[in-house]
């Protein structure tokens, strides 16, 4: 590996690693910088290295997800404030498994890595937005407990790109289009409360910008299936092999899911009664 792309692996290792989102955000400046400057992609002499803990493990006290606390309602400071900090933690997640896109799938085109750099630099953006919101209401990052299944579907599909396509944007990702409206919706009756308008700005830029992000999962998962001879499909035997399936979605965002690239007979499968 020449110098250029070992230095740029690096700065996405400790991008993953690091547990300061200044830093993650200089880094990423500079990894957008490396790809615009430099042909990086095709290392095939690269070997990834497997984390063993989410960088938010310094800050966070992560549990089972049934071990999380009820939700209270939003009346109160700290029920607001436990759900701005749930969102957040999606999108510091979010920012980590953006970074290992690039870092983990050195193989891939220059465009798909500038996509998922992309991603990283928006996550970044919506996660500042939120932790400042939660500062405000007077809590840190890191105050709650939280889960860490998104860094969990991000180390069982590390062997396979076209999985963790299927896995991250086109099904975590996507449920995100689908649950964000009803969270405004929720929120909507009480939006005379600054901090709570403040939220639902964060999540109508937040809803906005994360159509973009499966849109890009989505053209790189037809890409692979395209490149490796297999029906698109396959999308559903993915879900199937990770019990994802015949998980309930109660409201599927046919409008956002189709913006996103997804096909009216898709998105009947997962549970949509009308789709035109």
């Amino acid at each position: 590996m020449n110098t250029i792309q070992h230095n740029f692996y690096q700065l996405l290792e400790t991008a993953i690693q690091s547990d300061d989102i200044s830093l993650k955000e200089v880094l990423c400046v500079q990894c957008i910088a490396y790809c615009n400057q430099n042909e990086v992609s095709s290392s095939v002499d690269f070997a990834p290295k497997t984390f063993e803990n989410p960088s938010y493990a310094s800050k966070c006290h992560i549990v089972n997800p049934r071990e999380l606390p009820t939700r209270k309602e939003f009346d109160t400071t700290e029920g607001l404030a436990t759900l701005v900090h749930a969102i957040a933690h999606i999108e510091y997640s979010a920012i980590d498994l953006a970074f290992d896109a690039v870092y983990r799938f050195p193989s891939m085109p220059v465009e798909y890595q500038l996509d998922w750099l992309e991603v990283a630099e928006d996550e970044i953006r919506h996660y500042k937005m939120l932790e400042s919101l939660l500062n405000t209401l007077g809590y840190q990052y890191g105050d709650f407990p939280v889960h860490c299944g998104l860094f969990d579907a991000a180390a069982h599909t590390a062997g396979s790109v076209l999985e963790r396509m299927a896995i991250v944007p086109r099904y975590y990702e996507a449920s995100g289009l689908d649950v964000n409206p009803q969270i405004i919706k929720k929120l909507d009756n009480k939006r005379k409360n600054p901090m709570v308008k403040k939220l639902i700005d964060a999540l109508t830029v937040i809803y906005e910008e994360e159509i973009t992000h499966v849109y890009k999962g989505d053209k790189w998962f037809k890409y692979l299936c395209q490149k490796e001879g297999l029906d698109e499909n396959v999308y559903f035997d993915i879900l199937k092999r990770y019990q994802l399936l015949s998980k309930h979605r109660p409201h599927i965002n046919v409008q956002a899911r189709k913006e996103a690239g997804f096909t009216c007979e898709e998105i009947k499968q997962l549970g949509a009664k009308e789709c035109n």
